[in-house]
């Protein structure tokens, strides 16, 4: 069962009860229940006990009996473990009283009854006896709470969820069988019931018999019976069920004696006739080959029994045998039909095909441990009916090839889902789709393997679909048996050669971890010297909106910076692509994860009403090629081209704050008095910088590079490809957790952080435009030699003069509040934020021990700058819980205000050294 459907059961339940926290409580359950459920296995406990118990604590033991019997008797895996659960409920009382509340509670509020329907049924007056109106006008308004109850129910719960549970029909494509196959009764080796026969009109009465004559014309009716054959004093009823056992008729003229042997002897052929009634309807194409494998071993042992007839004929024609010989030769044989007809039955009420047959088998052969003759009989059923599921065990995890004409085998291929899809969905899970296993489906006694079963067949079906011939040295032809199970080690060789040479495939011949570095180069930012001469290139094409970029000139200049740049080396940096996409960073990871929720149409965004820029909707693609793309496939991409957006637009804001310090170096040339306006920004531009490159240091060399080398260790060891995707999988998760890509709060945070770095770069430049003095066009060198001293004397008193002229209006400008009420705003908004995210990053720290975290805030906060406001913003917080306390008590309280001024309590302190050691940084310049 998957995480969502658990998730989902866990949610229901929670509803059922009663609980209000629903979700949050959803959560802990779902991982508690994934942490401790082993896939595919059965538990195994012991019924007995808890039977007892249930028996004892319920007013209707045997009903509940009867009712065990029927589910166990239709071979219910899961009735054991349901049980012994509900045992375990009727020893806790408190759980108990709380049901019954919850129950009568809801009954309350919906206005029903809680009385079970037998005692309503109870309650009815018996056939023919007469009531008053006034017990007439209580019997109706209780029949009809109950069906309300009943339709209520019926009507919206159990319908969709009987519909949303209803099984899947087998995709099976069953040959048709001829119409002379059912148009002639009499193909048969049952009891032929109600056909117009003439009947024998020289039959002599019982009553006219002497005790030996009776038992001569009752042993030639007992012959008859035990091939199918009605006799002349011993007729077959018609079934009243399709499964239900013969029943017979006896003259009751015969002498009592010879009655009573004959009474003894009928289950033989009553057992019989359900074996040749199995034979006959199991051997069709629609029940599947292991039913028909078990079909052809049943009629083996039939034409056996068969032989043992036509010799206990042969004696009674020689007048050799009597019912008591009779009786004593079949003893043997009604013991073989009898197991047969059990297990007849229990394949007939289980509806049992496939690997639920030898289920069956294998408990049955188990269970006859101290029968020797029983359980090798079971055991030659068992391995005559697995011989077809073996043909198909064998050709998958050898050969990696599904033959299930009739869905009867443990893996089922969904061929809706395609490789095709790994470069075009996001949510596509080819590799956990495409082959899946049926739990249904599964033997008893291949549970413990079933997922190294699918595992192998898959590893080698990748091979064989790159066109490689697989040849398993080790294949070898599987045979059930009940203790050594020799097919555990056939299989586990298996699972070894495949997983090897797959893993060699990949690794090697396609060069996998070398297709991964080079992705990293590019949407990691690992090639430096790549990403800032891109970005130099594209930086016009970058301001421009996205529908005025030409894709084309972008993939030029991409070219061009890969061939003139360190990824000249890289041997796949030709599958790198530039890709524009219809949303931004926020809206794309809030699509996903909105993914299968109730917000995703939210996120259903017309690109149309965006409007973004050639930043905002840049980013870069990966051409994979299979089997690569089992690793590198689109859901992985995305999370890399996340990553990429994210340190992209970082190493842009980067850009343009030091595009703002290299403009800062025009106000040397100010007065003393003009520059001290500029003091305020400088200071906020650099406190900006040291914001993006320390957040950009953080994520690259803490987080990309530590979890690349934890990754590379990783693959060192690595056994196997579902290794291969899990370590990949976990190092992009880890990355994009720690990037903070999956906290929305943190990101939005981020981002406005990052809004405000860019608006005030661009006042700023638009500041330093306003304010540019335009240099005349420089003289030629023979004209500089040519002009006298006297005219560069001239030429530079016009410029002390334009200085003069800019510095005078660089005063005025600045002097007006205007210009020192737009830098205190953004320093306002720059400092808040960027507390916030300090605090946050706290909070979060501290409530779910996610510490990587805090190397932001040590770097940051290194020199105790922001600590007086963290640790004045952590005591109005203990203010505030403590007002609340307080005021729940009884006392009285106010809130205090928001200022980083508040007498803080002295157990409120910000110490980020109690989580680890404080490491070094570089202070701001």
């Amino acid at each position: 069962m998957s995480e969502f459907k658990i998730h989902h059961h866990v949610s229901e339940l929670i509803n059922l009860l009663g609980n209000k926290s629903a979700d949050a409580g959803a959560e802990v359950y779902t991982d508690i229940l994934l942490k401790n459920t082993t896939p595919y296995i059965t538990t195994q406990v012991s019924a007995h006990q808890a039977k007892r118990k249930i028996a004892e604590s319920t007013k209707t033991p045997i009903e509940f009996l009867a009712k065990y019997d029927e589910l166990k008797s239709k071979n219910n895996r899961e009735l054991d473990p349901f049980v012994f659960l509900l045992s375990k409920l009727c020893e806790e009382e408190e759980t108990k009283e709380y049901l019954a509340k919850n129950a009568k509670d809801k009954s309350d509020k919906s206005g029903l009854a809680l009385a079970s329907h037998s005692r309503v049924i109870s309650q009815l007056p018996a056939p023919g006896a007469k009531i008053t109106m006034q017990d007439f006008t209580e019997l109706k308004d209780t029949l009809f709470k109950e069906s309300k109850m009943m339709t209520a129910t019926t009507s919206s719960e159990i319908l969709r969820k009987a519909l949303q549970e209803k099984p899947n029909k087998r995709n099976v494509n069953i040959p048709p069988q001829p119409d002379w196959l059912f148009k002639r009764p009499s193909l048969t080796l049952d009891f032929i019931v109600g056909v117009d026969e003439p009947s024998d009109q020289n039959i002599v009465p019982l009553s006219s018999m002497n005790v030996p004559a009776q038992e001569h014309a009752i042993l030639d009716d007992m012959l008859n019976c035990m091939q199918g054959i009605e006799g002349k004093y011993i007729l077959a009823r018609a079934l009243t069920e399709r499964y239900a056992p013969k029943e017979f008729m006896l003259d009751q003229n015969l002498d009592p004696s010879l009655q009573d042997l004959v009474r003894r002897i009928l289950p033989l052929c009553c057992n019989y006739s359900t074996v040749v009634r199995f034979i006959e309807e199991k051997s069709a194409f629609e029940y599947g080959l292991v039913n028909q494998a078990l079909s052809a071993a049943m009629r083996t042992l039939i034409k056996d029994y068969m032989v043992l007839v036509a010799q206990l004929e042969h004696q009674y024609r020689l007048g050799n045998l009597s019912l008591q010989k009779l009786w004593f030769y079949i003893q043997p044989t009604m013991k073989t039909l009898d197991i047969l007809a059990s297990v007849a039955n229990s394949v007939n009420k289980g509806e049992c095909i496939g690997g639920a047959v030898l289920s069956l088998l294998h408990d049955k052969t188990s269970g006859l441990v101290g029968d020797s003759k029983g359980q090798d009989l079971c055991l030659y059923l068992t391995q005559s009916a697995s011989v077809p599921y073996f043909e198909i065990l064998e050709k998958w995890i050898y050969k990696g090839i599904i033959s299930d004409p009739y869905s009867e085998f443990l893996v089922e291929e969904n061929e809706t889902i395609n490789k095709e899809k790994l470069q075009e969905e996001y949510n596509d899970a080819y590799w956990e789709g495409h082959y899946t296993i049926c739990r249904e489906r599964i033997p008893v006694f291949l549970e413990q393997v079933a997922n190294k079963i699918l595992n192998t067949g898959k590893y080698l079906n990748v091979v064989r679909l790159c066109g490689r011939d697989v040849q398993c040295p080790c294949a070898e032809e599987i045979v059930y048996t009940v203790k050594e199970r020799k097919y555990y080690e056939q299989i586990e060789k298996a699972y070894e050669y495949s997983s090897k040479l797959l893993l060699e495939l990949l690794v090697e011949e396609k060069e996998l971890m070398a297709r991964i570095r080079s992705i990293k180069h590019y949407f990691l930012l690992d090639k430096g010297d790549f990403i800032v001469q891109f970005m130099d290139m594209t930086e016009d094409e970058m301001r421009q909106d996205m529908e005025n970029i030409t894709p084309t000139r972008l993939e030029t200049l991409l070219e061009l910076a890969l061939r003139t740049s360190t990824a000249n080396i890289d041997q796949f940096k030709d599958d790198l692509r530039v890709e524009l996409l219809p949303f931004d960073l926020i809206t794309q990871l809030f699509k996903i994860l909105s993914i299968e929720t109730k917000k995703e149409k939210e996120y259903k965004v017309d690109p149309t009403d965006l409007h973004l820029s050639g930043l905002e909707s840049f980013s870069f693609d990966y051409m994979v090629k299979w089997p690569v793309s089992l690793v590198l496939n689109r859901k992985a991409l995305i999370r890399y081209q996340m990553l990429f957006r994210h340190l992209f637009y970082c190493k842009h804001v980067e850009r343009q704050l030091c595009s703002v310090w290299i403009g800062n170096k025009a106000a040397k040339m100010y007065s003393l008095h003009s520059s001290k306006w500029y003091l305020a920004a400088f200071a906020l531009r650099q406190r900006m910088l040291n914001f993006v490159q320390n957040f950009e240091y953080y994520m690259m060399f803490e987080v990309v590079e530590q979890n690349w080398l934890v990754f590379q260790q990783n693959m060192e060891n690595v056994s196997n490809i579902d290794d291969v995707l899990a370590y990949h999988a976990d190092f992009l998760n880890t990355c994009m957790n720690d990037c903070m890509l999956t906290d929305p709060d943190l990101l939005r945070i981020v981002h406005k952080l990052m809004v405000v770095c860019v608006t005030f770069s661009n006042f700023i430049q638009r500041l330093s435009l306003s304010t540019a003095v335009e240099p005349e066009s420089k003289p030629t060198r023979e004209s500089s030699l040519q002009a006298t001293s006297k005219e560069h004397r001239e030429q530079a008193i016009k410029e002390k003069l334009k200085t003069k002229v800019v510095a005078e209006h660089v005063d005025l400008m600045m002097a007006s509040e205007n210009f020192e009420r737009t830098i205190a705003n953004f320093d306002h908004n720059f400092s808040g934020k960027l507390i916030d995210l300090l605090r946050k990053i706290m909070d979060l720290s501290s409530e779910s021990g996610h510490l990587k975290l805090l190397n932001i805030l040590y770097r940051l906060d290194f020199n105790g700058f922001y600590k007086e406001k963290l640790e004045a913003m952590s005591a109005e917080k203990a203010m505030m819980e403590s007002s609340i306390h307080s005021t729940d008590s009884g006392s009285t309280g106010s809130w205090p205000t928001s200022s980083f001024t508040s007498q803080r309590p002295d157990t409120a302190q910000y110490v980020p050294s109690i989580h680890k050691q404080r490491p070094s940084s570089n202070s701001s310049s």
